[in-house]
């Protein structure tokens, strides 16, 4: 780790381009109607456009009103996905967003790396981008997972969660669970994908391992979950969506302020389809944060 930076997106009007490859997410975060093409193709992501700065309606001489809201991508998409819901939150609020190493313009990891090794580049971005203030952190799947597990260590740097479809806290044990040996196709493909990526076989070299969820004390925190996401999986689907939804009601105990709702109509990417319902939260989950200060 020493050496490699990740690179962060600041000011207006940057475009980042990311280079991760989409099989991480894809696989990971258990996009069945995009597997195929992520498996087969490898699309990549196109260049965005995101910042980190003050509010349209804030001046550079008032941070301190400012409620910051650091955006965690999922694995391998990088920042594109994120760049609309970051354009409209930048309108009220100070919003930064910051390539992991393995994806975009950040350095290549040399190791694989752990939960602790993401915790601490997130310290250090933390640490450039808000100094010692706290942040509330929006987390997308994988960037979720990174959230969640990091708001317990951290709650001298984390006032506020929300997690969109963030990758559940026992992904390994629930698909085994709900995808035997036995199985075979679309469905054997996405349960050998999904164990090789959270083995660290993905852009980051990212393991993902199985945890308890821990308490991250009273901070608001609210879970986004997608409604259907594994019709192309129909033998194994129902157990699927339950294995999902059962991880997402998990991550109720990071707080007793902790609450939990659906995206109507949406697959996994719950913060792009419908944004708005992302962009609420997040907008809640700051107030929420900055009436307890």
């Amino acid at each position: 780790m020493t050496g490699r930076r990740a690179r962060c997106r600041r000011g207006q009007g940057r475009n980042a381009r990311s280079h991760g490859d989409g099989r991480f997410d894809a696989a990971h975060n258990h996009l069945t109607s995009v597997l195929p093409i992520a498996l087969k193709r490898g699309a990549r992501p196109s260049s965005s456009s995101c910042r980190c700065g003050a509010g349209a309606g804030q001046t550079p001489g008032h941070e301190r009103d400012e409620r910051p809201v650091q955006v965690c991508p999922g694995g391998g998409d990088g920042l594109d996905t994120m760049a609309d819901l970051q354009k409209t939150l930048s309108k009220d609020s100070r919003v930064c967003s910051y390539d992991r190493l393995g994806e975009g313009e950040s350095d290549q990891p040399g190791d694989t790396q752990t939960i602790n090794d993401s915790g601490r580049i997130l310290t250090g971005v933390l640490d450039r981008v808000v100094g010692v203030r706290r942040v509330v952190l929006a987390g997308h799947s994988v960037g979720g997972l990174i959230a969640a597990r990091y708001a317990p260590d951290r709650r001298d740097r984390v006032e506020g969660l929300v997690l969109m479809d963030a990758t559940i806290p026992a992904l390994t044990a629930g698909i085994n669970k709900a995808i035997p040996t036995s199985a075979t196709g679309m469905a054997a493909e996405l349960r050998g994908h999904t164990i090789a990526v959270n083995e660290g076989q993905n852009p980051e070299k990212f393991l993902i391992t199985d945890a308890e969820v821990r308490s991250a004390g009273n901070i608001p925190v609210q879970i986004i979950k997608h409604e259907s996401q594994y019709s192309e999986v129909p033998e194994y689907g129902p157990a699927l969506e339950q294995m999902w939804a059962d991880g997402q009601r998990q991550w109720l105990a990071l707080s007793y302020r902790s609450s939990i709702s659906t995206a109507a109509g949406s697959g996994h990417y719950t913060h792009v389809d419908p944004r708005d319902l992302a962009v609420k939260a997040i907008q809640r989950v700051a107030a929420q944060a900055a009436s307890h200060r």
